[in-house]
């Protein structure tokens, strides 16, 4: 497996964790503390992270089916950008193991 695959899934699921963390907040914002602008806030990070949630479940089922998991994993790690904060935990174990399966790339000879 290449790298650019782990790199891809990373760097989505730091997006993906960021704004649904935001979400989150904007949520909190708008119904437990009545603030004014909260709403804007709340539908345009929505927007966005429903959006970009789906280009991490493309990038997260593109490295799951190439490290061969098994649906139970690869059904937790796709959910786990639904659940606020979950991705941060799921993204550093998941790039622990499939570590061990990038392939260095090779040198290139000038």
């Amino acid at each position: 497996m290449k790298q650019s695959v782990l790199t891809r899934y990373r760097a989505m699921a730091y997006v993906t964790g960021v704004l649904l963390i935001l979400l989150t907040l904007g949520v909190i914002a708008k119904y437990v503390l009545g603030i004014s602008g909260a709403a804007g806030f709340t539908t345009a990070v929505g927007i966005a992270h429903g959006w970009l949630y789906v280009i991490y479940l493309v990038f997260a089922f593109d490295l799951g089916t190439k490290a061969k998991w098994p649906m139970g994993k690869l059904a937790w790690v796709l959910l786990a950008g639904t659940v606020p904060t979950a991705v941060f935990f799921v993204e550093r174990k998941v790039t622990r193991e499939v570590s061990g399966l990038v392939v260095a790339p090779e040198p290139v000879n000038a």
